[in-house]
């Protein structure tokens, strides 16, 4: 059964409101545990409803070093057990869908004030709600919509408004700067609570 050891207790906490935030979007969200190679962290990662990813990195280890359990069985775990080792639940690996993105060659584009996002992630949601789609969800074309455009390190990186549902719905935004940094194919936002990552093209479909 994988197990989560906290380096730092006060974390557990801070995993625990990332989980819950990921299931209350996706009741049947999974969660992948990855250790940092370096060691001393895990990376946490969920696919939201945004088709973003969203992460957030705190100090422990896992055992297996890179595992994909229940998003509620791993909150039953952390509210249940207040031990630094917790039961994350059984393995659900094939139930992992996403590509994760490189651990190296990211590069700074800008950092953003953050109350500037937070308005503008607000203006987002506001709008999807009057354009809410025949299935309760905002359509694909507001979601794809570009809300800001960043220059830095010979990179132009588009912001679409879909990255912006997701820090918010995951609750990341806490009025400090918010970070943006990219790679040739990959964008990322770190605010103050977690991050959201994103491919910033399409995957082209394999020819056979």
């Amino acid at each position: 059964m994988p197990e989560l050891v906290f380096t730092d207790p006060s974390e557990r906490d801070d995993l625990g409101a990332f989980v819950a935030r990921a299931v209350r979007l996706d009741q049947q969200v999974v969660v992948r545990l990855r250790n940092r190679p370096t060691g001393g962290h895990v990376d946490a990662w969920v696919a939201t409803p945004f088709d973003t990813l969203a992460t957030r990195t705190v100090a422990g280890r896992v055992d297996p070093g890179d595992v994909t359990v229940s998003g509620s069985d791993l909150l039953t775990g952390l509210a249940v057990l207040r031990g630094d080792t917790v039961d994350a639940g059984p393995a659900k690996d094939l139930m992992w869908r996403s590509a994760l993105p490189p651990l190296s060659g990211w590069q700074r584009v800008d950092l953003l004030p953050g109350a500037v996002v937070t308005e503008l992630a607000d203006q987002g949601v506001a709008l999807a709600r009057e354009n809410t789609g025949p299935h309760g969800t905002p359509p694909a074309s507001l979601l794809d919509q570009t809300v800001l455009t960043v220059s830095g390190s010979g990179l132009d990186v588009k912001v679409p408004l879909r990255c912006l549902f997701a820090l918010s719905g995951m609750g990341f935004l806490g009025g400090d700067d918010v970070r943006v940094t990219a790679t040739d194919s990959w964008l990322r936002i770190d605010a103050r609570f977690g991050a959201v990552v994103r491919r910033r093209h399409s995957m082209l479909p394999l020819l056979v």
